[in-house]
């Protein structure tokens, strides 16, 4: 594999980590030319996720360094490729986790492209050239088509960045069991983070009756007088798990902490369904009775197919759903993240690069292939 190829002939200003500190710092290197399938883009937001922290630390021990993180853009399209038909430069879109996919599998044909084998991310993936892939803490973007989507003309860039990773997270297990259709359900959502406060969102806005689930009773006014929650259990008192037991139809789980699955399932009714979308560092502990006795399922997602975050974006254009964000700058990002490690933000983190400056840097944070 390379950083780049000779194909890579754009400079561009970013911010990397180029160790296991994971330090964030101004960043040079090159992106490839727009090529026939390709649209480049002016980014002018991206959101920091969870994810962009594990990475910049390697926390999971796959960083290529250096790394730049990103994975929640929003920007407008100022060149398309021959083939591409579906964009104009001028459009306002975004692109979430995705690169790029072998096309060709059962998943890619039936646009779960987010399970095809082959997958590479937008950052820190190896691109079909064999270059490294980098993301979106970054002045520019030159992304395959087919893995951009629209931003509806009535969403803020800013708060419809976050949507690309943590809503389309959320939305698949949601739209997987149709309840983007099929309202008057009892749904909980478990942990009132990024994640989950969309989830509520979602929830309500496809009329369903919403519970939310968490450690924290300090949460619940924001849940329901914010958020617009029907109902909040705080899971360490015992007497309001046993009063909502076998009361919800559907749990989505958005905890990415060590807990125990099993009082969560006993919320459930007979043949209810948890869907588990956070990635704890150690694993569940998941007892079998509270699934044998209740006939219930425990099941995992990962982001989303393409056809899904299209579908989303619409939704949201449609019911006017944003993410909660705070808005920071590049130069502030290793705070940022600092309080993401400490679920210091309600409810994400979006960068402003449409007003930051270009990154000057020493030496040695300039990409080597320059």
């Amino acid at each position: 594999m390379a950083q780049t190829t000779p194909n890579h002939t754009q400079t561009v200003s970013g911010w990397a980590a180029h160790d296991s500190s994971g330090e964030i710092t101004p960043f040079i290197f090159k992106r490839r030319e727009n090529g026939i399938n390709d649209v480049t883009i002016k980014i002018l937001y991206c959101g920091i996720c969870h994810t962009d922290l594990h990475q910049a630390r390697n926390d999971w021990g796959i960083t290529m360094y250096p790394v730049v993180p990103g994975h929640e853009i929003t920007g407008v399209v100022t060149k398309v490729g021959s083939n591409v038909k579906n964009f104009s430069v001028g459009d306002r879109v975004g692109v979430g986790c995705l690169a790029a996919t072998c096309l060709e599998c059962d998943f890619c044909k039936e646009s779960q492209e987010n399970y095809c084998e082959d997958l590479q991310f937008t950052y820190n993936g190896i691109f079909w050239d064999g270059s490294i892939t980098y993301g979106g803490y970054s002045k520019m973007l030159v992304a395959d088509h087919r893995y951009v989507v629209r931003i509806p003309e009535n969403l803020p860039m800013d708060a419809a960045a976050p949507l690309l990773c943590a809503g389309v997270t959320v939305f698949s297990p949601l739209r997987d069991h149709d309840l983007h259709k099929t309202p008057g359900k009892k749904i909980g959502v478990v942990g009132l983070g990024g994640l989950g406060h969309v989830a509520v969102k979602f929830g309500k806005a496809f009329g369903h009756h919403v519970t939310v689930i968490s450690t924290s009773p300090s949460k619940e006014k924001e849940a329901k007088d914010h958020l617009g929650a029907d109902d909040f259990i705080v899971s360490t008192d015992d007497q309001q798990m046993q009063k909502g037991k076998r009361s919800l139809d559907f749990i989505l789980n958005t905890v990415s902490a060590k807990h125990c699955l099993g009082p969560l399932l006993e919320l459930l009714k007979v043949n209810g369904t948890m869907v588990v979308v956070g990635a704890p560092d150690q694993p569940f502990t998941l007892p079998s009775f509270p699934m044998i006795f209740g006939k219930r399922a425990v099941k995992g997602s990962v982001i989303g197919g393409m056809d899904e975050t299209r579908e989303m974006m619409e939704l949201c254009g449609k019911h006017n759903i944003t993410c909660d964000i705070e808005l920071t700058s590049p130069d502030k990002i290793n705070q940022a993240l600092d309080r993401v490690a400490k679920n210091d933000v309600r409810y994400r983190f979006v960068i402003d690069i449409a007003n930051a400056p270009a990154a000057t840097v020493d030496d040695d944070q300039i990409c080597s292939n320059l």
